[in-house]
């Protein structure tokens, strides 16, 4: 019998029909992108003014957006943290429907479900931060940027975890192992960045608000990593992930006999 992969004539309709997931994290990167080079070149053009809420001479990216771009700001922070929690939703919903690398135990599923859990209390503080500007409420604009650094690194961590177990269970397909060391290494990144941004804004203002600045632009470039794990629906054909999951099972049904015996 060969070990061919099987191919099916209708993969290409099933790939158009699932083409439209990768736009989510597409638009979340770029309005998130937009918004920040908006905010940026608004603070430089304007000759870089001390804002009310400003303490150091480098403006954080809320002083900014609590200013007369507050509904730039609002805008680009609710398509970000919309686009970002459907983009892990519908990588969940493309597993379950078997576009993308099938899940092969329970504790996957489990961590999927726990990093859109993540994702939906990042988006969420997000939006409540742009919406509760430092200028008129900073105690809750602080603790909702407290929650969406929080929801984004639980979801990075959880999602981290579920590609690499998934990556060992489906040793063939390559992208799974890559995607998760590339997000590792920005998510640790990121979460090392926002500690120290934690630390510094208290300690030295415009140290606090460069690495704001850095680690907002940062995570344009994780939202992006989604858009390529989705675009795989479009180039893997059904038949070819059964036949890799048919595989992956009789490993780990040989991996469990190997144990018992």
């Amino acid at each position: 019998m060969s070990d061919a992969a099987p191919t099916t004539d209708a993969a290409p309709h099933v790939h158009r029909h699932h083409w439209y997931y990768v736009w989510f994290p597409l638009v979340a990167a770029f309005a998130w992108f937009a918004t920040l080079w908006a905010l940026l070149i608004t603070w430089l053009a304007s000759g870089r003014p001390h804002y009310v809420s400003q303490d150091g001479t480098i403006a954080y990216i809320s002083d900014v957006g609590a200013d007369i771009l507050k509904p730039l700001f609002v805008t680009g922070c609710c398509f970000t943290g919309i686009g970002f929690v459907l983009s892990l939703a519908a990588e969940r919903w493309l597993r379950h429907s078997g576009r993308l690398a099938p899940t092969m135990r329970k504790r996957e599923r489990v961590f999927s479900i726990l990093a859109i859990l993540g994702s939906a209390i990042g988006g969420a503080g997000l939006i409540l931060l742009s919406i509760f500007d430092t200028k008129r409420h900073t105690t809750l604009h602080r603790v909702f940027l407290l929650v969406f650094i929080v929801g984004v690194a639980l979801s990075a961590i959880f999602t981290i975890v579920e590609f690499r177990w998934l990556s060992k269970d489906l040793p063939y397909l390559q992208k799974l192992k890559a995607s998760y060391i590339i997000k590792a290494i920005i998510a640790g990144t990121l979460i090392v960045l926002a500690i120290a941004f934690g630390i510094t804004m208290y300690w030295s203002n415009d140290v606090g608000a460069i690495l704001e600045w850095t680690i907002s632009f940062l995570y344009t470039f994780y939202l992006l990593t989604f858009f390529f794990d989705l675009r795989a629906s479009r180039h893997v054909g059904k038949g070819e992930l059964l036949y890799l999951k048919q595989r992956a099972e009789t490993g780990l049904s040989h991996a469990i006999h190997a144990r018992v015996v």
